[in-house]
């Protein structure tokens, strides 16, 4: 184990806060292990140097979690990430195994892989109350307000925004931004759940239902064999689904599967979509894994700028992923519910 963390790149710790920020976010005694879910109106805030290090937000998911069939809290966790510049290997990695052509400006979903590891370091927190082997991803939303160049020093922050307790589970919106020289030309609405039981269920999200795509193109393929290791390096995400067969068999699934990120790429690039260097918006809702080596069918409808898309395997005629990439207004904003 010792040896496989080491592989995982340098350490990062966040930043030491001043006294006085820690005592306001201080646990009362009633949120401590043994006793009730932590209150939602506390907050977390984390600051990191440079990319948060795998093995240190992992260790979180050993602290006890406290979610209980009566009642569910989600503390506000924050977390930010100053100065990461794509580095051209990255950035190369990244066009190479998620399919997308290089070019001047930073990929539309470059930072959705990169940023990745800062939601994590949120799901992973100790104050989380739901273990992170239990989270999925549900839904994408995605805003490119501007293109990124190459090269430019960015700064990524990630916030727990919302949750929704559902009738069978537990929903979390997660606000994430990438701002450049006081600008933000990017943000993306995540959001992870976890099956359970949780409390009274909510009113579910407005964006909780996904289109029905009548295709006019179908394109398809076979998903690539391998490249899980890398992309859990630019993404931060090293779950044992994505590399290793065995464990995905042992957990239900027919075989080890692509980052969510990777298999988007794949989508978007395929319809051959002309928004690489526009205003964007990509909403994806995901259903479904893509195994390595699948046959995969893309249907498509492409009505005046947008591309509506759903994506299916050869052994279920159900969508893993559906999409909708569409231009975007320059004022658009996404809420911060997903």
């Amino acid at each position: 184990m010792a040896t496989a963390y080491a592989a995982l790149g340098r350490r990062s710790r966040p930043r030491p806060e001043p006294p006085a920020a820690m005592a306001k976010r201080r646990l009362p005694v009633s949120s401590r292990p043994g006793s009730r879910p932590i209150a939602v109106t506390e907050s977390v805030q984390l600051d990191y140097r440079s990319a948060p290090f795998a093995p240190r937000y992992l260790a979180g998911v050993l602290w006890p979690k406290h979610a209980t069939e009566a009642a569910v809290a989600v503390p506000r966790i924050g977390a930010r990430w100053r100065g990461y510049r794509a580095t051209e290997r990255d950035v190369a990695d990244f066009c190479r195994l998620a399919g997308v052509w290089p070019g001047e400006w930073v990929p539309f979903l470059f930072p959705h892989a990169i940023g990745f590891r800062l939601q994590l370091a949120l799901l992973c927190h100790p104050r989380f109350p739901a273990p992170i082997w239990r989270m999925l991803q549900i839904r994408n939303h995605l805003v490119q307000h501007r293109p990124i160049p190459l090269g430019a020093d960015l700064h990524f922050a990630s916030r727990i925004v919302a949750h929704r307790v559902l009738e069978k589970g537990l929903e979390v919106d997660v606000h994430s931004t990438v701002s450049l020289a006081g600008d933000v030309p990017w943000e993306s609405v995540n959001t992870f759940y976890s099956r359970g039981s949780f409390g009274t269920p909510m009113q579910a999200s407005p964006l909780a239902e996904s289109p029905t795509i009548e295709s006019e193109c179908e394109t398809r393929w076979r998903m690539a064999e391998g490249g899980g290791w890398r992309f859990g390096e630019l993404t931060g995400d090293y779950n044992p689904l994505h590399f290793w067969s065995g464990h995905a068999r042992r957990r239900g699934f027919p075989g080890a599967f692509h980052h969510t990120q990777r298999a988007l790429g794949l989508c978007i690039t395929h319809p051959n979509a002309p928004l690489a260097d526009e205003p964007q918006r990509l909403d994806a809702w995901l259903k479904g894994p893509v195994p390595y080596g699948a046959d995969v069918t893309l249907r498509t409808r492409a009505p005046t700028g947008e591309v509506a898309f759903a994506l299916t395997t050869h052994h279920d005629p159900r969508p893993a992923i559906v999409g909708l990439l569409r231009y975007a207004e320059p004022s658009e904003r996404l809420p911060e519910v997903g």
